[in-house]
């Protein structure tokens, strides 16, 4: 009964946010030992490693480097060119955003959470809602900021939802997350729209909350059902959900949405995206 009493008082009232981010403080140190090993094995890995294999290693990153410099060049080329049009339309343009790369510690993938924990906190400047990157595409976003460590809901749980847009036309939809592997849902699509297989869709910028232009998944079905007003569209991410290591916490907006707002109301990141 008492147990039953807390998880209502919580729930409703969060009178417990200020316990639990004190057992976070506390338990901050487990997540680092209970992590230990792993870096150890890594570390000793690293070492192991013959010189031959370092040598090639070394050998390909600079032909990639090289390759990517080559391709940077042109990137600074078109960006450049993009401002001088916006500018011309009297449009703004916000560049060089600040990024903060964060290791991830600690993953809940069940068809019920599709959740991480990474080991940066609001010591570092994390703030709830704050968007979160890998090296390929959205991930997802901060619900849960603690002092050492945060927790991000990925964009594959059923109670994320992300106003997106497909990159070739410009057509807009939600991509709802279905708790289901590498998948997502387009909600609403007119059986009349031009979307199609391999499609590749981009944050839309709808809600301030992702800026525009960021990859999120490509289309992997798109089907009619007679039954269904609407069309059957399924999407797989393109971030490495399952894979990453790292992530990168962007700060392209400014953190207006208070934290009380979103602590515990993962469901309202369909109204800030």
């Amino acid at each position: 009964m008492c147990a039953l009493a807390l998880l209502i008082v919580d729930h409703r009232f969060d009178y417990l946010d200020r316990v639990r981010t004190v057992l976070s403080a506390l338990l901050h140190p487990l997540h680092l030992a209970a992590d230990a090993p792993v870096a150890l094995v890594r570390v000793l890995q690293e070492r192991l490693t013959n010189e031959a294999h370092l040598r090639a290693q070394n050998l390909d990153l600079s032909r990639q480097n090289l390759l990517l410099n080559a391709r940077l060049q042109q990137f600074d080329a078109l960006e450049a060119e993009n401002v001088r049009l916006r500018e011309l339309l009297g449009s703004s343009l916000n560049l060089g955003e600040r990024v903060l790369i964060a290791e991830i510690l600690a993953v809940d993938l069940t068809p019920s959470r599709q959740q991480v924990m990474v080991n940066k906190g609001t010591r570092a400047g994390v703030f709830v809602g704050q968007p979160v990157l890998d090296a390929n595409a959205v991930m997802g976003q901060v619900i849960r900021a603690n002092p050492f460590s945060s927790i991000v809901l990925l964009i594959t749980d059923s109670d994320h939802a992300l106003p997106v847009e497909v990159n070739r036309n410009g057509l807009r939809s939600i991509a709802a997350g279905t708790g289901v592997g590498q998948e997502l849902d387009l909600l609403h699509i007119p059986k009349n729209a031009d979307i199609r297989e391999g499609d590749l869709l981009v944050t839309s910028g709808m809600g301030e909350r992702f800026p525009p232009g960021y990859p999120v998944a490509r289309v992997k079905l798109a089907r009619q059902d007679p039954d269904n007003p609407f069309m059957t569209v399924l999407a797989e991410p393109t971030a490495r959900l399952d894979r990453s290591r790292e992530v990168l916490l962007v700060w392209t907006l400014n953190p207006r949405i208070p934290q009380e707002d979103m602590a515990g109301a993962p469901t309202m990141a369909l109204g800030h995206e």
